[in-house]
């Protein structure tokens, strides 16, 4: 029996195993040197780190919209995500919670909290749900990052690791001839009299790629 059972679940991995990319196709790039921010809506340049990046946002959102793509199956989308300062994750009122979320023609992909919160001896370390969604995890600060050892930008600008730095890469499956990319937060901090200071995030090296199988 159990032979049998091994065979059938054999048979259905080769069957989802079958498709293959045929081929992979760059149809945006941007990494802001040049200050393009041609089809982006609320798209705005700062320098951070010696680099421009899309930004900064606080309480708003950008949506990058990429037209005439070719027949395809997926689209890989990739960037770099910049949270800077004081975000305090699943912390609630009058601190958070914060969440960020990624949009694709209007479907999310990531709807996640995320902190910055220090952590130390006798120190509260606020939880963030990233890398799964918001609220269903408590997972320690600055999980699935890829730096952290960034100076923060205005409230924590003298904070070496007051920015962290997280590589975002979705695959989705795509077919139509436009996408539509939205990046937006939810930050809460009503605690503050300058809630962009407190708390803001950017965007650098965009990359949508057509995929057909």
């Amino acid at each position: 029996m159990m032979k049998n059972i091994l065979l059938i679940v054999s048979f259905f991995f080769l069957i989802s195993c079958s498709k293959s990319v045929k081929d992979e196709v760059q149809v945006y790039n941007n990494d802001f040197e040049s200050a393009d921010l041609s089809n982006i809506d609320h798209g705005r340049i700062m320098k951070f780190n010696g680099s421009n990046v899309l930004g900064n946002y606080n309480n708003e959102d950008f949506a990058l919209t990429v037209n005439n793509l070719p027949k395809h199956d997926l689209v890989k989308i990739s960037f770099d995500l910049y949270l800077h300062d004081s975000w305090d994750g699943n912390k609630t009122t009058p601190d958070g919670p914060d969440i960020w979320q990624m949009l694709v023609d209007g479907n999310p992909y990531v709807n996640a909290s995320f902190s910055n919160s220090p952590c130390g001896a006798n120190v509260f370390c606020a939880p963030q749900s990233y890398p799964l969604d918001y609220p269903n995890s408590n997972s320690n600060p600055k999980v699935g990052s890829y730096r952290t050892d960034l100076p923060g930008l205005c409230q924590w600008s003298a904070d070496p690791n007051g920015t962290t730095l997280y590589k975002i890469e979705k695959i989705v499956r795509h077919s139509s001839s436009k996408l539509i990319l939205q990046c937006i937060d939810k930050l809460v901090q009503s605690n503050t009299p300058d809630q962009k200071c407190d708390e803001s995030w950017s965007v650098d090296n965009i990359s949508v790629k057509a995929i057909t199988l």
